[in-house]
């Protein structure tokens, strides 16, 4: 990727940054939106729907943009699923995921006819009890906590003891005890792990996840309508990463549909879920040189913005090993190359958005360019630490 950035869904940068009126900002391309689910629909199967995970980036605009693209959302608390509601997709199309939701939560979504995913045998009590409080048969799948997990995730959602969903053997006997409750039990959802960049691994996982829901299916008491296999799809942050091989995802996703779900379920809807895949190279972190100093031979540039905006890029969102996301300085790169830290404003060490990182030389005034910031960006980071103005975010 290269270390000078001109513009951002076809406006200069520094027009955008005179346009947003300050810095730091986040920037989503409309048009890589649209073409990432272009790619999506061209790869995939027919048969197989598209759901946004809403968490990886719910900025209402960038929502209401994919709602016309995928074919359903997923959310994870009421926040998101009031932002989901304002869309044009159905309530009928969002499903509620997430452990710990309250019982304000699931009234909530009881209410609007939204799909709760269940977590817990308690949960599913408690779903139960509001349906009955409201007069409405809620609609529900249940999560099912895997036997297996996925090597090479960046995060593993299943397998082990988990917080997410019902453990796969405990299925059948939760699917007993609803059977006579008034709830309207449609399916399954399997989220094995995240940001995997082995198409093999992923294909596998698909595999094992289709066997499960399949043998699961033979318990519940009817046939499920319902399958999310989950999604996982990773993209390249660092140097050496490698792009995810979506050809193969496809032929194995083909395959599993035809020749294994639909001789057993003719008509339940097949989703994958996908956040990160969709929006995360579709944004940018834009900050600006505040402060340009030299410490025992090294560069600073010190900027406008830091962790409590990007917290993934400064490697404290689940890196073990720190490595920098893509950055880059914007407008004609200079003659002059150097080496430099790139920090933040904040008053701790850990507020380091690029380390060692050579770019065409920057100073103050300059505007800094970190990549793959659509998505857990701005809501997964501690936007209150150190009482800092919030950044704009707009989708260009």
């Amino acid at each position: 990727m290269s270390d000078t950035i001109d513009a951002v869904g076809g406006v200069p940068l520094d027009r955008l940054a005179a346009r947003v009126g300050q810095t730091p900002f986040f920037a989503y391309d409309r048009q890589l939106l649209t073409e990432r689910i272009a790619l999506l629909r061209a790869t995939l199967p027919d048969e197989i729907e598209l759901g946004y995970a809403v968490k990886a980036n719910p900025m209402p605009a960038v929502v209401q943009h994919l709602a016309g693209l995928v074919d359903g959302l997923d959310v994870a608390s009421a926040g998101e699923m009031l932002v989901a509601l304002d869309t044009p997709i159905g309530a009928d199309r969002i499903s509620f995921a997430g452990p710990g939701k309250t019982d304000d939560e699931l009234a909530q979504a009881v209410a609007a006819g939204v799909l709760v995913e269940i977590e817990s045998g308690g949960e599913a009590d408690r779903l139960v009890a509001t349906g009955e409080r409201l007069g409405l048969r809620p609609t529900a799948a249940i999560r099912v906590n895997p036997d297996f997990s996925v090597k090479g995730s960046g995060m593993r959602l299943g397998g082990g003891p988990q917080q997410f969903g019902v453990d796969s053997e405990r299925v059948p006997a939760l699917m007993d005890r609803l059977a006579s409750a008034e709830i309207d039990l449609v399916g399954f959802h399997v989220f094995a792990g995240s940001q995997n960049l082995d198409a093999g691994i992923l294909c596998e996982a698909q595999r094992r996840t289709v066997e499960l829901v399949l043998e699961l299916a033979t318990h519940a008491p009817e046939p499920p309508r319902y399958l999310n296999v989950g999604g996982g799809f990773g993209i390249p942050y660092f140097d050496g990463d490698e792009p995810l091989d979506l050809g193969a995802i496809g032929d194995n996703l083909d395959d599993l549909v035809t020749n294994a779900i639909r001789p057993q379920l003719p008509d339940a809807r097949v989703v994958v879920e996908l956040g990160r895949y969709i929006v995360g190279e579709c944004g940018v972190y834009v900050t600006r040189v505040v402060d340009r100093k030299e410490s025992r031979d090294k560069t600073f540039l010190v900027v406008d913005g830091g962790l409590h905006h990007q917290l993934a890029a400064s490697g404290n969102f689940g890196q073990v090993i720190r490595r920098n996301y893509p950055v880059a300085v914007a407008g004609p790169a200079a003659a002059e190359r150097e080496t430099v830290e790139v920090v933040g404003c904040l008053c701790t060490p850990l507020d380091l958005l690029a380390d060692g990182a050579t770019l065409p030389r920057a100073d103050v005034g300059d505007l800094v360019v970190l990549f793959q910031a659509g998505a857990y960006g701005l809501t997964a980071s501690p936007t209150g630490f150190l009482s800092h103005p919030p950044p704009v975010e707009v989708l260009v």
